[in-house]
C-alpha cells in the first residue's frame, strides 16, 4: 500500500507534517474540522506531498522531517518540490 508524507501550512504560518495512505481523504478531514490539531488553525494549505511505495517508508520520512525542527528545512523541501514538479 502506498504512503504519502504531506505538509500543511496553517493560518498561523506553522507547518503540520504527517503521513497517510490516502491523501485525498486525509486533506478532506482537515478541511472538515476532523483533525484535532488543525481544526483551530484553518484555513490550511496543502503545500507538499511526497509519495512512497509503502506507508512504512512514508512514516520514516515523516519522522526524519519532524526531527529537523527547522522551518527553513521545510521551506526548502516545499520550494524544491515546486521547482521539480
Amino acid at each position: 500500500m502506498k504512503g504519502y508524507v504531506y505538509i500543511l501550512e496553517c493560518k498561523n504560518s506553522r507547518f503540520y507534517t504527517w503521513c497517510t495512505n490516502n491523501i485525498e481523504r486525509r486533506f478532506e478531514e482537515h478541511m472538515e474540522w476532523k483533525s484535532p490539531y488543525t481544526k483551530n488553525l484553518r484555513p490550511v494549505n496543502l503545500v507538499y506531498v511526497q509519495e512512497f511505495e509503502t506507508i512504512s517508508e512514508a512514516r520514516k520520512n515523516e519522522y526524519y522531517i519532524k526531527r529537523q525542527k527547522d522551518k527553513d528545512y521545510i521551506r526548502n523541501l516545499i520550494a524544491n518540490k515546486k521547482k521539480n514538479g
